[in-house]
């Protein structure tokens, strides 16, 4: 978080918010994100956000032929309703300019992943084109989730509202459809961040806690037919799958795959 701060900085100094601003007014309306996660059909089904990063703390190098435009059109084709795209650099290999390829290669919606701690970081979003931004509330004290969430509402992106404790998830659920209940999701990490161990069953476990489950995101950990299953049966259809599909030969095979009936 403290190399963010530092990386926020740097980016101001070489792009004015100005010249942000500038540029998002030429682009047209972001994609529904919100709409192809939530309200896509067949309800029946998992409706999977196909994440794309080169490498990860926990996992160290995932692709070493990383193509992401390649991977997008691989993940489209095979069924996904969004795309979820690391933009860290230090710790996953993304690169800000991988959101805008994926956009004109595919007409998924697609997801900036990155550590947001600054405003800033959510104009910088919207200016390369992404169209959703993930909110980690362990990493955000509870004013900034509120205006990064109305900032993002004002600039047209869904907001992916990030828990993994207990705790985070009490402080944060209030505010889960704030300001506009169309654009806002609510995502259930897997993965405990301190630890880095996995574990499915944390989305089970939580979720008795979440009322409207249609906008219930499980993170994490799931590499199966049978996880997507489980997930379906305590009524979350809606998965972030990363690792496990860029571990694959063909990403979008293995997304194939797990989508199969």
């Amino acid at each position: 978080m403290e190399r963010k701060q530092r990386e926020v900085i740097e980016a101001r100094s070489r792009v004015p918010l100005e010249v942000l601003r500038d540029r998002i007014s030429e682009l047209g309306r972001p994609r529904n994100f919100f709409r192809a996660v939530v309200d896509a059909p067949p309800q029946d089904r998992t409706r999977i956000i196909a994440e794309i990063k080169q490498r990860s703390p926990s996992g160290g190098v995932l692709r070493p032929d990383f193509d992401p435009v390649s991977i997008a059109r691989k993940y489209h084709d095979a069924g996904a309703a969004a795309i979820s795209c690391l933009t860290d650099e230090a710790d996953f290999g993304g690169r800000l300019e991988h959101i805008h390829q994926i956009r004109d290669a595919v007409p998924l919606p697609v997801l900036r992943k990155d550590f947001i701690v600054d405003p800033y970081q959510i104009w910088e979003a919207r200016s390369a084109g992404a169209d959703a931004v993930l909110l980690i509330a362990e990493c955000l004290p509870e004013r900034d989730i509120i205006d990064f969430q109305i900032l993002a509402t004002e600039l047209g992106m869904t907001t992916l509202l990030e828990v993994h404790d207990v705790e985070s998830l009490y402080r944060a659920i209030n505010h889960v459809g704030f300001p506009h209940p169309g654009y806002s999701l609510l995502g259930i990490n897997n993965r405990d961040l301190r630890t880095m161990t996995t574990d499915l069953s944390h989305t089970l476990r939580m979720v008795d806690l979440v009322e409207d489950r249609r906008i219930l995101v499980s993170e994490s950990g799931i590499t199966s037919r049978a996880d997507l299953a489980r997930l379906r049966e305590h009524g979350v259809r809606i998965a972030l799958i990363g690792e496990h599909l860029m571990r694959q030969p063909d990403p979008g095979e293995a997304l194939r795959l797990l989508m199969a009936a």
